[in-house]
């Protein structure tokens, strides 16, 4: 038994994901024990998908054209459902009601993206940087991009963007067409900027590097996110002790701000385990992406790895005030079933690629 398990499963990452869920469920504890018994609910949910959905032969489903595509537009008309509802949560459209269940369609779009992708730069490998076949590739980015940017949700149309961007780059570079594209991209900035961009929203962008301009509110988030965990010390204030979090100074707690909110209880030795799991989870994603045997296997995994190391990024980057806050959770540790369950349909995905790879 002992030797079927060690041989069926990449131990390593599964450890880190539950290093990551045992810190999310501390820190819920600490915080509320509603959040914390709904989230253990979707860690059950998802570890059981991650050990289970390895057993199937997933990838032999995800490689057929119309499983890749159905996934990929069933998730833009429910893109475009949540974007026709009255409802919002937090001022955005984000949501997508059943009853009392709600989730997220824009994490089913990244799954979609991935797939879709992945299909056609394996095929595309070579040509990657043909002028059609960046215009295609870009066209099935911008579908799903646009309608979460209307939601408005900026954090996760990044992300969605993002994977088509490290798709490309994978796929060797073609120096004029780089340029050419930054400068494009530069001018659709700009007018973003000058044109479509409410000042709300220009704040939240530039009050990381302007704090004190309004520390009561754009600016506020960060503040007291800094607080936190520069107050926390080397081995923080103990368990239910973060008086920034447990006090309600600081927002979002439990989401895009649960890294502060556990550094704060268990300091620098804290956020050390926590960044140390998650690129111990990344390193052996990277592994086993470059031991996959066919190139749809490799970019499956290259898209479970964007979609997690941009997302830590730039909540990691938000909570020490580095980078603007746009609302990203951090992979596997901010409450959400969403989020979780997504990133679990992947880890099963790459638990399957590893098993059918030599690793």
């Amino acid at each position: 038994m002992t030797v079927f398990l060690q041989r069926n499963f990449d131990w390593p990452l599964i450890v880190g994901l539950l290093v990551l869920a045992i810190v999310s469920l501390t820190s819920l504890m600490s915080l509320s024990s509603d959040f914390f018994w709904r989230q253990l609910l979707w860690y059950f949910l998802a570890f059981s998908i991650i050990l289970g959905g390895s057993k199937l032969n997933l990838m032999g489903l995800v490689s057929r054209g119309w499983f890749r595509y159905g996934v990929y537009w069933f998730s833009i008309v429910l893109l475009l459902l949540s974007n026709l509802q009255s409802g919002t949560v937090r001022g955005v459209k984000s949501w997508v009601f059943l009853g009392s269940v709600q989730f997220e369609p824009a994490e089913i779009a990244k799954l979609g993206l991935i797939f879709v992708l992945a299909g056609f730069f394996s095929r595309k490998y070579i040509a990657a940087w043909l002028g059609k076949n960046i215009f295609l590739s870009l066209i099935y980015t911008l579908i799903p991009a646009s309608l979460i940017a209307i939601h408005p949700d900026f954090g996760s149309a990044i992300v969605v963007c993002g994977i088509w961007v490290g798709f490309l780059l994978t796929s060797g570079i073609n120096k004029k067409r780089l340029i050419f594209g930054l400068i494009l991209a530069f001018l659709f900035g700009f007018v973003l900027w000058m044109f479509f961009l409410k000042p709300y929203q220009k704040d939240r962008l530039t009050s990381f590097i302007f704090p004190s301009r309004d520390p009561l509110g754009t600016s506020y988030n960060v503040i007291q996110s800094k607080i936190a965990i520069g107050s926390a010390g080397f081995w923080g204030k103990g368990f239910g002790g973060g008086t920034q979090a447990q006090l309600n100074f600081l927002p979002e707690a439990k989401s895009d701000f649960i890294f502060s909110a556990f550094v704060e209880e268990w300091g620098f030795v804290g956020g050390v385990v926590v960044v140390s799991a998650f690129l111990l989870v990344i390193y052996r994603m990277t592994k086993i992406g470059m031991l996959a045997r066919s190139n749809e296997s490799k970019f499956i995994v290259l898209g479970a790895i964007l979609v997690m190391f941009i997302h830590f990024l730039v909540n990691i980057g938000s909570n020490l005030g580095l980078m603007p806050v746009t609302g990203i959770n951090f992979p596997f540790l901010s409450y959400g079933g969403s989020s979780i369950l997504t990133i679990a349909a992947l880890m099963s995905i790459v638990e399957k690629i590893k098993l059918e790879s030599s690793y």
